[in-house]
């Protein structure tokens, strides 16, 4: 199947030309959990696809390998030599990278994910995105997942892999597409935010806060960015937003189209209502301007989930979902990969995988797990890697983070020599932090050394929440092995 990319009047956002015919595609920096993704649909679509990355590593090895697309390890102007007719530039890829550095001397047309994406799969589907600092994810994959259920046969491009599907995206015949919008920047030619190339229909803004710091000089600078996204929602389109987050508040101003609060405050229309829980299962019942609307069950835990949740039901219901069948649908909700995902239990050992890294996340996610392992002693091992974490503009929130564990293993931070030493983030002193507010924390230097104190401190009923960004040397399973 080839791809016609004949742009009507002025090409690509960024004013290159788009090619006529589009048979090859190359992506640069192809094992980024949104490249892969686009490469996946890329091929399920018809076209073919490679890819490079300096980083190659699980699970999006084996993902793009069971797709039929071959990646190139490393960057290299010969992984050109097949002749793409199109090439997509990631946004981890700086504008000396060798191969961008072809690109631009054979003059191959290139783009970005987002304008990729708009081009081959949203154009012709009514887009529904969710942004947020945190819970984009889960939330984007609950409503792809409800769509799915009630037979709307919905497309994804989601930043996590959907335990229901077994992938973070998907080509449906369905009128919808739901897309996690990113709030980092596009790629090193357009630095602009990756949700501002999209024009939803529904949007769900979940939360906003300061992260990203290698990007974003403050959180007034996140906040303008947000801002700016919501000034460009269409008029008649729908914001279902987090009533009780004060940035948000803060922002509505900027927006022009209906709006529609959901959370734990008596001003939101969409509300929690009595909440129990018996493990797997919470129970929730869900309030819509202040009349009981549904009650639901879920195997999810934690608060944050219940308000993903209630965001993704506030969307189904302007969409037209009945009630009865989102309800049957959201049991069925497997949840998504390295979102407190168990990954396996040796000598009664829980091993629990979670995406957490920004101090927010890694309390909600400790907090979360807490009631479904009431009798567990909790350990949490934390990993400081991304750009924000390895700074220490959370250097003194994290320690609030962390109240819920028993104890807490904290990795030396990788990469630190690329931060300035007058802005790195010290996990000793995190540490220290923590015995003085009367935790037992300790300090690692290396993932080794983390997994031999488990091996020897850990007993049966204990729970391990291993919490990364990354692949974290692929603790989890090395520690099961040697459990």
């Amino acid at each position: 199947m080839d791809a016609n990319l004949q742009e009507p009047k002025g090409g690509s956002s960024s004013g290159r030309a788009w090619p006529e015919n589009v048979k090859k595609v190359h992506l640069i920096a192809v094992c980024g959990t949104g490249m892969g993704a686009l490469a996946g649909m890329l091929k399920e679509l018809g076209l073919a696809v490679t890819g490079s990355d300096h980083h190659v590593y699980p699970p999006m090895d084996a993902f793009l390998a069971a797709k039929g697309i071959p990646i190139d390890r490393g960057y290299a102007p010969e992984h050109l030599d097949h002749g793409p007719d199109l090439v997509v530039v990631g946004n981890a890829v700086s504008r000396d990278n060798p191969e961008v550095g072809e690109v631009l001397r054979r003059q191959i047309p290139f783009c970005s994910l987002p304008e990729a994406l708009n081009r081959f799969l949203v154009r012709g589907k009514t887009p529904l995105m969710v942004a947020g600092t945190h819970g984009k994810t889960t939330t984007s994959s609950i409503l792809a997942w409800v769509l799915e259920a009630v037979g709307l046969d919905p497309s994804f491009f989601i930043g996590g892999i959907l335990e229901n599907f077994g992938s973070n995206h998907r080509v449906g015949k369905g009128p919808h597409i739901v897309i996690e919008g990113d709030e980092y920047d596009t790629a090193f030619f357009d630095k602009q935010p990756k949700f501002l190339h999209f024009m939803p229909s529904r949007t769900i803004l979940t939360s906003v806060e300061f992260d990203h710091a290698d990007i974003y000089r403050d959180l007034e600078d996140v906040k303008e960015a947000f801002g700016r996204m919501l000034e460009r929602l269409p008029r008649e389109s729908l914001l279902v937003h987090h009533a009780q987050d004060p940035n948000i508040r803060r922002l509505l101003e900027r927006c022009t189209c209906r709006t529609e609060g959901y959370g734990d405050c008596k001003t939101a229309l969409w509300r929690l209502g009595e909440v129990s829980i018996a493990p797997p299962w919470t129970f929730f019942e869900v309030l819509k301007n202040g009349t009981a609307y549904h009650r639901f069950r879920t195997a999810l835990m934690g608060r944050h989930n219940l308000e993903n949740l209630l965001a993704a039901v506030a969307v189904a219901d302007d969409l037209g979902v009945p009630v009865a069948e989102t309800a049957a649908a959201l049991p069925a909700f497997k949840g998504v990969k390295r979102r407190q995902q168990v990954r396996g239990v040796k000598r009664g050992v829980t091993v629990m995988d979670d995406f957490a890294h920004h101090p927010t996340a890694v309390r909600e996610t400790l907090k979360a797990v807490r009631p479904y392992y009431r009798d567990a002693r909790l350990i949490a091992v934390f990993e400081p890697r991304t750009n924000s974490s390895r700074r220490k503009v959370f250097q003194t929130i994290y320690p609030e983070s962390f109240g819920a564990a028993d104890i807490v293993c904290v990795r030396e931070p990788t990469l630190l020599e690329k931060i300035p030493p007058a802005e790195r983030f010290s996990s000793e002193q995190l540490v220290e932090d923590l015995k003085e507010r009367g935790q037992e924390a300790h300090f690692f230097p290396d993932t080794d050394s983390i997994i031999d104190f488990l091996v020897g401190a850990s007993v049966s009923g204990d729970l391990v929440v291993i919490m990364s960004n990354g692949s974290f040397d692929n603790i989890h399973e090395r520690l099961l092995e040697a459990l």
